[in-house]
């Protein structure tokens, strides 16, 4: 009777590249969306929330509910898109702090964050109704993606909401990201978030690009 040797990994210090062993250890493709934001409920609304706004968009059309793992850090909701099982992370860490969420949920499912990992932020530097995606770069001054390069490097996708208007040289930076959006900035934001939506579409069909879409 014939033997089928069993492939394994290897935890040599030498073996460096566990790209090979990660389809057996998970059974089923999956991808990680991270979205930022600040715990606890006051910050809710606010600019600096949008990544949080936009992940309750996605959880309520997909009929899909939030549960707190305090071992990650976060609250995790999982839908399946293109029969694709994808995680929704809100990091409970201040937004400055994803880092932790995002490095231990990529660890404890071994995925690939070049390109299974994506990031959802407010962007001061795109205007209100802009939706920017880039494949990769710096943090451009945004704490939380800062976090996430100091574990990632800079090589992931990344989804930037645009949040700024008029009113941001006369307040400030630090103000205006923690203030709420306005009456007619909340009733845009479903339109922003279908175009959000679009671009997590192809994000889970590996075909996301840099772009930049605008209602």
């Amino acid at each position: 009777r014939t033997q089928t040797r069993r492939k394994t990994c290897s935890n040599s210090k030498k073996s460096i590249n566990f790209a090979p062993c990660w389809g057996d250890f998970r059974k089923d493709k999956m991808k990680i969306i991270l979205f930022q934001g600040n715990f606890p409920e006051k910050y809710s609304g606010t600019r600096h929330n949008a990544g949080f706004e936009f992940a309750d968009y996605l959880a309520k059309k997909f009929n899909a509910k939030f549960q707190e793992k305090p071992k990650f850090k976060a609250f995790i909701a999982e839908i399946s898109l293109f029969n694709e099982k994808v995680l929704l992370i809100k990091p409970t860490t201040f937004y400055n702090e994803t880092g932790f969420s995002a490095r231990a949920i990529c660890d404890f499912y071994k995925i690939d964050f070049r390109k299974d990992f994506l990031a959802v932020h407010d962007d001061l530097d795109l205007d209100f109704g802009v939706v920017r995606v880039r494949k990769s770069g710096s943090s451009a001054g945004n704490n939380g993606l800062k976090s996430l390069i100091s574990v990632f490097g800079e090589g992931f996708p990344r989804i930037k909401i645009g949040i700024a208007n008029e009113f941001l040289p006369r307040i400030g930076a630090m103000n205006f990201v923690l203030a709420k959006f306005s009456k007619s900035e909340s009733e845009k934001l479903p339109q922003i978030f279908e175009i959000c939506e679009e671009f997590v579409e192809e994000f889970v069909k590996d075909s996301l690009q840099n772009d930049k879409r605008s209602v």
